[in-house]
């Protein structure tokens, strides 16, 4: 007869001289989910030695989790002697149907799988090289249509973008700017000082900031800060189908998306690069005035001479080649993007990644190519 008790059970008992393990209560998800059943049972079920037939026609109830625990310990195997309802029966082979999951394949190893998986992230870098590439043709395109016809332009746009990638960047470039020059004037001093060469610092701190650092600085700065907010822009753009339907609507996406951000860029990262080199020269002076006595009026005085005009006309030049690359690699990554979140935060972090990359890549043909200016 059935147990009146509800609570789950697994008791051995003999009968017609042969050992049944005879599982009683009800053994369903709400009981299995209290502890002080659960720990009781595994305990029973523990001492059950494996020749035991099972009898389950005692169980009040049975469901998946019950039977899913009776397939476990019967180590995903039919016992010899089982008796058990239609109900029961059909519920067992449910379970055992859906655990026989097979085993995952072994990876490949060796050499070849690794030529393999270099050749595709390389197939795949190409296939961004050129998605690139296209993107930059089709900005040229763009930039002809506009000045075919300017007064249809997206002007509201590029003023927008202006000031979101321009103004809204000063703050924090120029804070950054202005630790790094006290940085270095400090670093520098306690080089120069050894040498008695004190007033060198004024060089160092021209050269390195206005032809290099400046630019560089605030370029990572702004792909860190605007080349994302661009990619997660157009991103979620394709998440709500918003692209999808300028598409229906004819709609150019090069023409409303990608040519406003880098005509925006291309203006305001020189202005931004300029405000961080100012901030840095006026960190080193702070700094080389503190240190080593260096008034700003030397500092004033003697930067013009040791720092030529092509120097700064070499940077602003930079600028622009920096901002207009994080712009199209951040619409390049945003219209990567598939239509969940997951690929949006890949995508953001790619375009940040590739943007900084990009920099200083650009920084070191700049440098190679313009070796002779400016000196």
């Amino acid at each position: 007869m059935p147990s009146s008790d509800s609570s789950p059970q697994c008791l051995v008992q003999t009968l017609d001289n042969a050992s049944w393990a005879t599982p009683q209560g009800r053994w369903s998800a709400a009981e299995l989910g209290d502890r002080k059943h659960w720990q009781r049972l595994q305990a029973q079920i523990k001492t059950v030695p494996p020749q035991v037939g099972w009898d389950l026609r005692q169980l009040q109830w049975l469901d998946h989790v019950g039977a899913q625990l009776l397939w476990e310990q019967w180590g995903k195997r039919w016992p010899e002697k089982l008796q058990t309802t239609d109900k029961q029966r059909t519920m067992l082979e449910r379970v055992a149907h859906f655990s026989d999951v097979p085993a995952p394949k072994p990876q490949p190893g060796g050499l070849m799988t690794q030529v393999d998986c270099l050749g595709r992230l390389v197939m795949h870098a190409c296939d961004h090289f050129v998605s690139l590439v296209r993107l930059i043709g089709q900005l040229l395109l763009d930039v002809l249509r506009l000045l075919r016809s300017p007064l249809r332009g997206p002007w509201r746009d590029i003023s927008g973008h202006l000031y979101a990638t321009g103004a809204t960047a000063l703050p924090i470039t120029a804070l950054v700017g202005f630790l790094i020059g006290v940085v270095l004037a400090y670093l520098m001093a306690l080089q120069l000082r050894q040498f008695g060469a004190e007033s060198f610092i004024v060089n160092i701190l021209g050269i390195s900031l206005i032809r290099e650092l400046g630019p560089l600085l605030a370029a990572i700065l702004v792909a860190g800060r605007s080349g994302s907010a661009i990619t997660a822009q157009i991103g979620v753009m394709r998440v709500t189908e918003e692209l999808d339907a300028m598409q229906v609507m004819g709609i150019s996406q090069g023409y409303r998306l990608v040519m406003p951000r880098a005509l925006a860029l291309a203006v305001s990262m020189p202005l931004v690069a300029l405000w961080t080199i100012l901030a840095a020269l006026a960190g080193g002076m702070v700094a080389a005035d503190l240190t080593m006595g260096i008034t700003p009026s030397y500092f004033f005085e003697s930067l013009p001479a040791a720092v030529k005009i092509g120097n700064l006309v070499l940077a602003m030049g930079k600028s622009v080649v920096f901002g207009v690359m994080i712009a199209l690699i951040g619409c390049h990554w945003g219209l990567q993007v598939e239509p969940n979140t997951q690929s949006l935060g890949r995508g953001t972090t790619a375009s940040v990644v590739s943007s900084i990359t990009m920099v200083i890549i650009v920084d070191a043909i700049f440098a190679i190519l313009f070796r002779n200016v400016g000196f």
